[in-house]
């Protein structure tokens, strides 16, 4: 089983994606078989809170991403979303054009959530997507409307070195040393 990908069976449905998603996933308690534990964010009457059927959407959509499952990373866009690449000027128009631009990409990609922040219809994501070994900072917002995406912008950066002047004002993000320019 793929870490974070579980494949949901309860009473009350919830759509995430193209997929039907409920409350109790399919894991073995205390090594039962056919016992089921639901996740803490169900509520008592087995439906997912809405947040947190988010942030699993958004989850997976990342972990897709990573194993180059094409399908899966773009089912969480609605059939008329936008990408918008403000960067360079880009608009993507609709899920299969969305995808066709991200499947055709000739870099080896790798994907690393720092986080997803978000509540409602709005989420943002911080990644580092490695292209070819090297990593691009990227912020993904996106804008939700019925559990799908209806509007992403994606903002990339490659890492720089920080300026002499103010190295005496910064400290190291956890996990990380200073690039100095």
């Amino acid at each position: 089983m793929i870490p974070f990908r579980l494949e949901w069976n309860c009473p009350t449905a919830q759509r995430i994606g193209d997929k039907q998603r409920d409350c109790a996933p399919e894991r073995s308690l205390g090594g039962i078989p056919g016992s089921r534990m639901a996740p803490p964010a169900c509520r008592r009457d087995n439906t997912m809170d809405p947040e947190t059927q988010m942030r699993a959407a958004l989850e997976e959509h990342w972990r897709a991403s990573e194993r180059g499952d094409i399908e899966a990373e773009h089912a969480i866009y609605s059939a008329d979303a936008i990408l918008d690449y403000p960067q360079s000027g880009e608009r993507f128009r609709g899920r299969t054009t969305i995808s066709a631009q991200r499947g055709g990409h000739p870099a080896s990609r790798h994907f690393t959530v720092l986080r997803i922040v978000g509540s409602g219809d709005l989420w943002v994501s911080e990644c580092v997507i490695t292209y070819d070994g090297v990593p691009s900072y990227s912020v993904s917002i996106m804008e939700f409307a019925h559990l799908y995406v209806v509007h992403e912008t994606q903002y990339f950066s490659s890492a720089f070195g920080a300026p002499e002047w103010r190295t005496a004002l910064a400290e190291p993000m956890p996990g990380r040393d200073i690039a100095r320019a």
